[in-house]
């Protein structure tokens, strides 16, 4: 069985540093870089580009919010799924250019933080995802949240589809991500991650906080590049889902 690792990255901005990226490119198999609206700049995007190339990283696009002082993680309201459209197809083209740059192309697009949160549940939001992502190569993998409004819309679209969970986040009985502000929405220990990943794989389905289990298929797994620990966490985690037999491999090669 093939299985996908992904983790944000990218997510510094100019002298500021975000997150691990180096060690995290020798563990995961895809990278879901920042595209400058919540994090990354040109240089933060090229040189990320440029390792994961390098390290045989499967690289997509992260679109946000425009939302620095937020880290994307705020919710914008009033901008219509038009406009959130345009924003998305600029994010994917800016990295999509710097990749094409180097040789090296982009294998999918995944939306981050509140946006991300959001087109999960809103149908709008959602069309508004794939339409971008279509609108600039319908080859894209479009990264969702099984059972949510962002997988329908990719389906929609005739999109490539990589459903995803969380090892560091928590879910509620509908399948939505546990809000960050409520305890136990994000879990730090890396063991207890690593353990939680493999019960949801053997069960082919989303474990809940309440402990309900939504079955789906599940093609990749992500470790947040900016949580405490995240490093550790995606090395236990490789290190668990290979000795259980599963072979690692970018989202495209997963989804072949």
């Amino acid at each position: 069985m093939l299985i996908d690792l992904n983790s944000d990255m990218g997510e510094s901005f100019g002298a500021w540093k975000m997150g691990e990226d180096t060690e995290m490119l020798s563990i995961v198999t895809s990278a879901n870089i920042a595209c400058g609206f919540h994090a990354g700049d040109p240089d933060v995007m090229f040189n990320t580009l440029r390792e994961a190339k390098a390290h045989g990283v499967g690289a997509g696009a992260h679109p946000s919010f425009l939302d620095i002082q937020g880290f994307g993680r705020r919710q914008i309201l009033g901008e219509s799924p038009a406009q959130i459209e345009r924003q998305i197809i600029y994010q994917i083209g800016a990295l999509k250019a710097l990749a094409e740059s180097m040789g090296y192309p982009l294998q999918h697009v995944k939306t981050h933080g509140a946006m991300g949160n959001m087109a999960a549940e809103d149908p709008e939001l959602a069309m508004a995802v794939a339409r971008a992502i279509h609108a600039v190569d319908r080859e894209l993998i479009m990264v969702v949240m099984p059972g949510m409004e962002t997988e329908m819309a990719a389906e929609r679209m005739g999109l490539k589809v990589v459903r995803e969970i969380y090892a560091d986040r928590a879910y509620t009985e509908s399948g939505a991500l546990v809000s960050r502000k409520l305890a136990g929405a994000v879990i730090h220990d890396a063991y207890q991650a690593a353990e939680r990943v493999m019960t949801m794989l053997e069960n082919r389905a989303i474990i809940t906080l309440d402990g309900k289990k939504l079955p789906t298929r599940i093609d990749s797994i992500c470790v947040h590049g900016d949580t405490p620990g995240a490093v550790e966490m995606a090395r236990q985690l490789r290190s668990l889902l290979e000795s259980n037999g599963l072979t690692l491999a970018p989202m495209a090669k997963v989804i072949a």
